[in-house]
Protein backbone atom coordinates (compact mmCIF):
# COMPACT_ATOMS: atom_id res chain seq x y z
CA UNK A 1 0.00 0.00 0.00
CA UNK A 2 1.54 3.70 -1.40
CA UNK A 3 2.35 5.91 1.91
CA UNK A 4 0.16 8.68 0.43
CA UNK A 5 -0.08 10.82 3.55
CA UNK A 6 4.16 11.58 2.98
CA UNK A 7 3.61 13.07 -0.18
CA UNK A 8 6.09 15.97 -0.07
CA UNK A 9 3.65 18.15 -2.50
CA UNK A 10 0.63 18.22 -0.79
CA UNK A 11 -0.24 21.40 1.03
CA UNK A 12 -3.35 21.75 4.10
CA UNK A 13 -5.80 24.21 4.27
CA UNK A 14 -5.05 24.39 7.97
CA UNK A 15 -2.13 27.10 8.49
CA UNK A 16 1.64 25.90 8.88
CA UNK A 17 4.44 27.75 9.44
CA UNK A 18 7.00 27.27 7.02
CA UNK A 19 9.01 24.54 8.91
CA UNK A 20 7.41 23.85 11.44
CA UNK A 21 7.73 20.20 13.23
CA UNK A 22 4.20 18.89 11.64
CA UNK A 23 3.59 19.36 8.19
CA UNK A 24 0.82 17.04 6.93
CA UNK A 25 3.29 15.07 5.51
CA UNK A 26 4.16 13.99 9.68
CA UNK A 27 0.34 13.25 10.81
CA UNK A 28 1.59 12.27 14.40
CA UNK A 29 -0.51 10.84 16.91
CA UNK A 30 -1.11 11.33 20.38
CA UNK A 31 -3.66 11.91 23.46
CA UNK A 32 -5.10 15.51 24.99
CA UNK A 33 -7.83 16.44 26.43
CA UNK A 34 -10.26 18.91 24.99
CA UNK A 35 -11.08 22.13 26.94
CA UNK A 36 -14.46 20.42 27.12
CA UNK A 37 -12.61 17.72 29.63
CA UNK A 38 -12.74 15.06 27.01
CA UNK A 39 -10.17 12.70 26.53
CA UNK A 40 -9.55 12.05 22.56
CA UNK A 41 -7.03 10.24 20.43
CA UNK A 42 -6.17 13.15 18.18
CA UNK A 43 -3.19 14.02 15.37
CA UNK A 44 -1.60 17.28 14.44
CA UNK A 45 -1.16 19.98 11.64
CA UNK A 46 0.35 22.82 12.35
CA UNK A 47 -0.40 24.61 16.07
CA UNK A 48 -3.45 22.37 15.65
CA UNK A 49 -4.52 19.51 17.21
CA UNK A 50 -7.02 17.52 15.89
CA UNK A 51 -9.81 14.99 17.00
CA UNK A 52 -9.91 12.00 15.74
CA UNK A 53 -12.44 10.64 18.11
CA UNK A 54 -14.93 13.37 16.50
CA UNK A 55 -13.92 13.03 13.44
CA UNK A 56 -14.57 9.51 12.89
CA UNK A 57 -17.70 10.04 14.44
CA UNK A 58 -18.72 12.33 12.15
CA UNK A 59 -18.15 9.84 9.07
CA UNK A 60 -14.45 10.89 8.19
CA UNK A 61 -13.01 7.48 8.41
CA UNK A 62 -15.84 6.39 6.32
CA UNK A 63 -14.20 3.63 3.89
CA UNK A 64 -11.29 2.96 6.54
CA UNK A 65 -12.59 -0.35 8.99
CA UNK A 66 -12.32 0.63 12.58
CA UNK A 67 -14.51 0.20 15.67
CA UNK A 68 -16.48 2.62 16.57
CA UNK A 69 -14.43 3.32 20.08
CA UNK A 70 -10.88 3.45 18.51
CA UNK A 71 -10.31 6.89 19.19
CA UNK A 72 -12.48 7.56 21.86
CA UNK A 73 -10.11 6.07 24.71
CA UNK A 74 -6.85 7.43 26.84
CA UNK A 75 -4.51 5.48 25.28
CA UNK A 76 -3.37 4.73 21.47
CA UNK A 77 -2.98 1.07 22.47
CA UNK A 78 -5.92 -0.65 20.60
CA UNK A 79 -4.77 1.66 17.65
CA UNK A 80 -1.32 0.32 17.68
CA UNK A 81 -2.44 -3.05 18.36
CA UNK A 82 -4.04 -3.27 14.60
CA UNK A 83 -1.11 -2.95 12.66
CA UNK A 84 0.72 -1.53 9.79
CA UNK A 85 -2.28 -1.77 7.20
CA UNK A 86 -4.28 0.25 9.39
CA UNK A 87 -2.15 2.92 10.60
CA UNK A 88 -1.40 4.01 6.43
CA UNK A 89 -4.88 4.05 5.99
CA UNK A 90 -5.31 5.98 8.68
CA UNK A 91 -2.55 8.47 7.77
CA UNK A 92 -3.74 8.39 4.73
CA UNK A 93 -7.18 9.52 5.15
CA UNK A 94 -6.13 12.19 7.53
CA UNK A 95 -4.11 13.61 4.13
CA UNK A 96 -6.82 13.43 1.82
CA UNK A 97 -9.31 15.49 3.77
CA UNK A 98 -7.04 17.78 5.37
CA UNK A 99 -5.31 18.50 1.56
CA UNK A 100 -5.69 21.85 0.55
CA UNK A 101 -7.99 21.18 -2.25
CA UNK A 102 -10.33 18.75 -0.18
CA UNK A 103 -13.50 21.03 0.20
CA UNK A 104 -15.37 18.17 2.24
CA UNK A 105 -14.10 19.22 5.83
CA UNK A 106 -12.34 22.56 4.83
CA UNK A 107 -16.08 23.76 4.06
CA UNK A 108 -17.75 22.71 6.90
CA UNK A 109 -17.75 25.38 9.65
CA UNK A 110 -19.97 23.14 11.78
CA UNK A 111 -17.76 20.30 11.55
CA UNK A 112 -14.49 21.84 11.74
CA UNK A 113 -15.45 23.76 15.64
CA UNK A 114 -15.78 20.41 16.73
CA UNK A 115 -12.99 18.51 15.54
CA UNK A 116 -10.28 21.48 15.72
CA UNK A 117 -8.73 23.18 18.41
CA UNK A 118 -5.81 25.37 19.12
CA UNK A 119 -2.77 23.52 20.71
CA UNK A 120 -3.01 25.71 23.72
CA UNK A 121 -7.07 24.50 24.10
CA UNK A 122 -5.58 21.11 24.84
CA UNK A 123 -3.18 19.36 27.25
CA UNK A 124 -1.33 16.65 26.28
CA UNK A 125 -1.56 13.47 27.79
CA UNK A 126 0.19 10.36 27.93
CA UNK A 127 0.29 8.58 24.50
CA UNK A 128 0.70 5.40 25.41
CA UNK A 129 -0.29 3.41 28.46
CA UNK A 130 3.26 1.86 28.79
CA UNK A 131 3.75 -1.96 29.65
CA UNK A 132 7.43 -2.24 29.66
CA UNK A 133 10.35 -0.04 28.98
CA UNK A 134 13.96 -1.28 28.07
CA UNK A 135 16.37 0.72 28.11
CA UNK A 136 19.19 0.10 25.35
CA UNK A 137 23.10 0.92 25.48
CA UNK A 138 23.32 1.42 21.66
CA UNK A 139 25.58 4.22 20.84
CA UNK A 140 29.63 3.39 20.82
CA UNK A 141 30.78 6.89 21.06
CA UNK A 142 28.33 7.11 24.66
CA UNK A 143 29.35 3.64 25.81
CA UNK A 144 33.44 4.45 24.50
CA UNK A 145 33.26 7.78 26.50
CA UNK A 146 32.14 6.02 29.53
CA UNK A 147 34.30 3.24 29.54
CA UNK A 148 37.11 6.12 29.03
CA UNK A 149 36.12 7.64 32.42
CA UNK A 150 35.42 4.83 34.51
CA UNK A 151 37.80 1.85 33.11
CA UNK A 152 40.28 3.88 31.06
CA UNK A 153 40.84 4.15 27.79
CA UNK A 154 42.11 0.19 27.14
CA UNK A 155 38.84 -1.16 28.83
CA UNK A 156 36.58 1.46 27.41
CA UNK A 157 34.24 -1.24 25.74
CA UNK A 158 33.17 -4.54 27.62
CA UNK A 159 34.30 -7.18 25.96
CA UNK A 160 29.84 -8.14 24.90
CA UNK A 161 29.24 -4.58 23.44
CA UNK A 162 30.71 -5.47 20.09
CA UNK A 163 28.65 -8.60 20.03
CA UNK A 164 25.17 -8.16 20.92
CA UNK A 165 22.38 -4.81 22.01
CA UNK A 166 22.72 -4.53 25.82
CA UNK A 167 20.03 -2.96 27.59
CA UNK A 168 18.29 -3.39 30.80
CA UNK A 169 14.58 -3.17 32.30
CA UNK A 170 13.31 0.49 33.14
CA UNK A 171 10.03 0.85 35.40
CA UNK A 172 7.07 1.91 33.05
CA UNK A 173 5.20 2.99 35.83
CA UNK A 174 7.36 6.75 35.94
CA UNK A 175 7.08 7.14 32.20
CA UNK A 176 6.01 10.82 32.12
CA UNK A 177 4.97 13.14 29.01
CA UNK A 178 6.12 16.66 28.16
CA UNK A 179 5.83 19.24 30.87
CA UNK A 180 5.77 16.85 34.02
CA UNK A 181 7.89 18.51 36.97
CA UNK A 182 10.75 16.31 37.26
CA UNK A 183 11.49 15.74 41.62
CA UNK A 184 15.09 15.69 42.07
CA UNK A 185 15.35 12.64 43.75
CA UNK A 186 16.69 11.21 47.26
CA UNK A 187 19.06 7.96 47.33
CA UNK A 188 22.49 6.38 48.70
CA UNK A 189 25.46 7.45 47.43
CA UNK A 190 29.33 7.24 48.66
CA UNK A 191 31.18 10.41 48.77
CA UNK A 192 34.50 10.55 46.99
CA UNK A 193 37.12 8.28 49.10
CA UNK A 194 35.08 7.30 51.56
CA UNK A 195 33.70 3.51 52.51
CA UNK A 196 30.59 4.40 54.22
CA UNK A 197 27.50 5.65 51.88
CA UNK A 198 25.86 8.65 52.61
CA UNK A 199 21.76 9.11 52.06
CA UNK A 200 20.39 12.75 50.36
CA UNK A 201 19.39 14.34 47.69
CA UNK A 202 20.85 13.47 43.94
CA UNK A 203 24.21 16.18 43.23
CA UNK A 204 24.48 14.66 40.11
CA UNK A 205 21.31 14.83 38.22
CA UNK A 206 21.67 14.63 34.51
CA UNK A 207 20.20 13.94 30.94
CA UNK A 208 20.31 11.16 28.43
CA UNK A 209 19.29 12.81 25.21
CA UNK A 210 17.36 9.73 23.65
CA UNK A 211 14.69 8.72 21.18
CA UNK A 212 12.56 5.55 22.04
CA UNK A 213 10.49 3.42 19.32
CA UNK A 214 7.10 1.70 20.47
CA UNK A 215 5.82 -1.70 19.44
CA UNK A 216 2.54 -3.32 18.13
CA UNK A 217 1.97 -6.62 19.53
CA UNK A 218 4.66 -8.35 18.08
CA UNK A 219 5.18 -12.30 19.72
CA UNK A 220 4.06 -14.74 21.61
CA UNK A 221 5.77 -16.18 24.38
CA UNK A 222 8.47 -18.28 23.25
CA UNK A 223 8.51 -17.14 20.00
CA UNK A 224 11.36 -14.60 18.67
CA UNK A 225 10.83 -12.08 16.20
CA UNK A 226 13.46 -12.37 12.97
CA UNK A 227 15.51 -9.33 12.81
CA UNK A 228 13.77 -9.52 8.83
CA UNK A 229 10.93 -9.24 10.16
CA UNK A 230 11.44 -6.46 12.98
CA UNK A 231 10.56 -3.27 11.51
CA UNK A 232 6.89 -4.08 10.72
CA UNK A 233 6.42 -4.52 14.66
CA UNK A 234 7.40 -0.94 14.46
CA UNK A 235 4.79 2.02 15.17
CA UNK A 236 6.75 5.10 15.42
CA UNK A 237 9.56 7.00 17.73
CA UNK A 238 9.21 9.63 20.48
CA UNK A 239 11.72 11.36 21.85
CA UNK A 240 13.04 10.70 25.47
CA UNK A 241 14.92 12.27 28.38
CA UNK A 242 15.56 9.22 30.07
CA UNK A 243 16.87 10.70 33.74
CA UNK A 244 19.48 9.67 35.25
CA UNK A 245 21.42 10.41 38.94
CA UNK A 246 24.97 9.55 38.11
CA UNK A 247 25.95 9.32 41.73
CA UNK A 248 23.04 6.85 42.90
CA UNK A 249 23.55 4.59 40.17
CA UNK A 250 27.83 4.69 40.27
CA UNK A 251 26.87 3.34 44.15
CA UNK A 252 24.56 0.89 43.28
CA UNK A 253 24.97 -0.37 39.47
CA UNK A 254 27.31 -3.30 40.35
CA UNK A 255 26.28 -6.49 40.19
CA UNK A 256 22.36 -5.77 38.59
CA UNK A 257 22.94 -2.36 36.96
CA UNK A 258 20.72 0.57 37.15
CA UNK A 259 18.28 1.13 39.79
CA UNK A 260 16.98 4.10 41.60
CA UNK A 261 19.29 6.06 40.06
CA UNK A 262 17.07 5.60 36.81
CA UNK A 263 13.54 4.61 37.42
CA UNK A 264 12.70 7.91 39.21
CA UNK A 265 11.38 9.58 35.70
CA UNK A 266 11.75 9.05 32.05
CA UNK A 267 10.28 11.93 29.89
CA UNK A 268 8.71 11.69 26.50
CA UNK A 269 7.67 14.29 23.84
CA UNK A 270 3.64 14.01 23.65
CA UNK A 271 3.29 13.50 19.70
CA UNK A 272 4.01 9.41 18.25
CA UNK A 273 6.02 9.80 14.74
CA UNK A 274 5.36 7.16 13.08
CA UNK A 275 8.39 4.99 11.26
CA UNK A 276 5.78 6.12 7.73
CA UNK A 277 6.61 9.48 8.10
CA UNK A 278 10.26 9.29 8.62
CA UNK A 279 10.53 6.72 5.56
CA UNK A 280 12.00 9.43 3.76
CA UNK A 281 14.73 9.91 5.97
CA UNK A 282 16.06 6.46 5.77
CA UNK A 283 19.82 6.31 5.80
CA UNK A 284 23.08 4.17 6.39
CA UNK A 285 23.74 2.51 9.92
CA UNK A 286 27.24 2.62 10.81
CA UNK A 287 29.30 -0.03 9.61
CA UNK A 288 29.53 -2.08 12.17
CA UNK A 289 33.33 -2.83 13.70
CA UNK A 290 32.27 -7.07 14.10
CA UNK A 291 29.72 -9.46 11.60
CA UNK A 292 27.41 -10.35 14.33
CA UNK A 293 26.04 -13.77 14.90
CA UNK A 294 22.99 -14.41 12.18
CA UNK A 295 19.89 -13.60 14.73
CA UNK A 296 20.95 -10.15 14.61
CA UNK A 297 22.82 -9.87 11.16
CA UNK A 298 20.99 -7.16 8.83
CA UNK A 299 20.53 -7.92 4.99
CA UNK A 300 19.97 -4.33 4.13
CA UNK A 301 22.35 -1.12 5.27
CA UNK A 302 20.33 1.66 5.41
CA UNK A 303 18.44 0.89 8.92
CA UNK A 304 19.24 3.93 10.62
CA UNK A 305 17.58 7.82 10.39
CA UNK A 306 18.66 10.84 9.62
CA UNK A 307 17.10 12.92 12.51
CA UNK A 308 19.08 15.80 14.51
CA UNK A 309 19.20 16.17 17.68
CA UNK A 310 19.22 19.26 19.94
CA UNK A 311 19.15 19.58 23.92
CA UNK A 312 18.79 23.15 25.65
CA UNK A 313 19.13 24.18 29.15
CA UNK A 314 16.90 26.90 29.94
CA UNK A 315 17.70 29.02 33.19
CA UNK A 316 15.06 30.62 35.79
CA UNK A 317 16.27 34.14 34.48
CA UNK A 318 15.15 32.98 30.76
CA UNK A 319 18.45 32.12 29.17
CA UNK A 320 18.46 29.53 26.55
CA UNK A 321 21.85 27.60 26.33
CA UNK A 322 22.62 25.00 23.92
CA UNK A 323 24.33 21.95 25.39
CA UNK A 324 24.27 19.44 22.03
CA UNK A 325 23.47 18.77 18.93
CA UNK A 326 23.68 15.05 17.99
CA UNK A 327 22.01 12.83 15.32
CA UNK A 328 19.99 9.20 15.84
CA UNK A 329 22.07 7.90 12.73
CA UNK A 330 24.88 8.07 15.12
CA UNK A 331 23.71 4.85 17.06
CA UNK A 332 25.90 1.37 16.37
CA UNK A 333 22.83 -0.59 16.94
CA UNK A 334 19.36 -0.52 14.70
CA UNK A 335 16.07 -0.95 16.15
CA UNK A 336 15.47 -4.52 14.38
CA UNK A 337 18.84 -5.66 15.95
CA UNK A 338 17.11 -4.27 19.71
CA UNK A 339 13.70 -5.55 18.99
CA UNK A 340 15.38 -9.29 17.66
CA UNK A 341 17.75 -9.20 20.89
CA UNK A 342 15.31 -8.63 22.59
CA UNK A 343 13.00 -11.17 21.48
CA UNK A 344 15.61 -13.99 21.32
CA UNK A 345 14.84 -16.00 24.37
CA UNK A 346 11.30 -16.07 23.63
CA UNK A 347 10.35 -12.96 25.38
CA UNK A 348 6.53 -11.78 24.50
CA UNK A 349 6.72 -7.84 22.81
CA UNK A 350 3.35 -5.97 23.54
CA UNK A 351 1.57 -2.94 22.29
CA UNK A 352 2.78 -0.11 23.50
CA UNK A 353 6.07 -1.45 24.97
CA UNK A 354 8.65 1.34 24.95
CA UNK A 355 12.42 0.56 23.72
CA UNK A 356 15.12 3.88 24.62
CA UNK A 357 17.90 4.12 22.07
CA UNK A 358 20.39 4.98 24.92
CA UNK A 359 21.61 8.09 25.35
CA UNK A 360 22.73 8.74 21.69
CA UNK A 361 26.36 10.99 21.22
CA UNK A 362 28.22 11.51 18.29
CA UNK A 363 31.88 12.10 17.72
CA UNK A 364 32.85 15.42 18.69
CA UNK A 365 32.38 17.06 22.44
CA UNK A 366 29.27 19.02 21.69
CA UNK A 367 27.74 15.99 19.93
CA UNK A 368 27.93 14.45 23.61
CA UNK A 369 24.24 13.22 24.43
CA UNK A 370 24.69 13.86 28.65
CA UNK A 371 26.31 16.28 30.79
CA UNK A 372 28.06 13.46 32.30
CA UNK A 373 30.31 13.71 28.89
CA UNK A 374 29.82 17.30 28.28
CA UNK A 375 31.33 18.12 31.93
CA UNK A 376 33.45 14.89 31.44
CA UNK A 377 32.62 14.27 34.75
CA UNK A 378 32.84 16.99 36.25
CA UNK A 379 36.36 18.20 35.55
CA UNK A 380 35.41 20.35 32.73
CA UNK A 381 32.39 22.58 34.02
CA UNK A 382 29.90 24.41 31.10
CA UNK A 383 29.87 27.89 31.66
CA UNK A 384 26.13 29.50 30.68
CA UNK A 385 25.47 33.13 29.60
CA UNK A 386 24.58 34.68 32.67
CA UNK A 387 28.09 33.47 34.32
CA UNK A 388 27.45 30.27 36.36
CA UNK A 389 29.02 26.68 35.77
CA UNK A 390 27.30 23.35 35.37
CA UNK A 391 28.58 20.01 36.14
CA UNK A 392 25.31 18.76 36.21
CA UNK A 393 21.73 20.23 36.74
CA UNK A 394 20.17 22.54 38.94
CA UNK A 395 16.63 22.86 41.15
CA UNK A 396 14.79 25.08 38.51
CA UNK A 397 16.63 24.23 35.16
CA UNK A 398 14.72 23.47 32.66
CA UNK A 399 16.10 20.89 29.81
CA UNK A 400 14.14 20.52 26.82
CA UNK A 401 14.99 17.96 23.80
CA UNK A 402 13.72 18.94 20.08
CA UNK A 403 14.13 16.38 17.35
CA UNK A 404 13.49 16.66 13.35
CA UNK A 405 14.19 15.44 9.99
CA UNK A 406 15.12 17.24 6.93
CA UNK A 407 15.60 17.17 3.20
CA UNK A 408 15.12 19.39 -0.01
CA UNK A 409 11.47 18.75 -0.11
CA UNK A 410 10.10 19.12 3.60
CA UNK A 411 10.43 19.07 7.76
CA UNK A 412 9.05 16.78 10.07
CA UNK A 413 9.90 17.03 13.50
CA UNK A 414 9.04 15.67 17.28
CA UNK A 415 8.10 19.16 18.90
CA UNK A 416 10.28 19.36 22.40
CA UNK A 417 10.73 17.11 24.92
CA UNK A 418 11.09 19.44 28.27
CA UNK A 419 11.22 18.72 31.87
CA UNK A 420 12.14 21.37 34.58
CA UNK A 421 13.87 20.36 37.61
CA UNK A 422 11.68 20.61 41.18
CA UNK A 423 13.82 20.25 44.75
CA UNK A 424 13.99 17.35 46.55
CA UNK A 425 11.57 16.62 49.34
CA UNK A 426 12.95 14.96 52.01
CA UNK A 427 11.29 11.44 53.18
CA UNK A 428 9.42 11.31 56.21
Amino acid sequence: MLIKANDPKRKSWLKVEKGCDFPIQNIPFGVFITKDDIITIGTRIGEYAIDLGAFHQLGYFDDVPLTDDMFMQDSLNDFISDGRKTWRLVRNKIAEVFDAENPRLRDNEKHKEIIIFNLEEVEMLLPISVGDYTDFYSSKEHATNVGVMFRGKDNALMPNWLHMPIGYHGRSSSVVVSGTPIRRPYGQSIPKGEETPVFGPTKSLDMEVETAFITTDANNLGEPISIDEAREYIFGMVLLNDWSARDIQKWEYAPLGPFLGKNFASTISPWIVTMDALEPFRCESPKQDLTPLSYLNQKTTNNSFDIKLRATLETENGDINELCKTNFKYLYWSMEQQLAHHSINGCNVRSGDMMGSGTISGPTKNSYGSMLELSWAGKEPITLKDGTTRVFFNDGDKVILKGYCKNDEVSIGFGKCIGKILPAVKPK
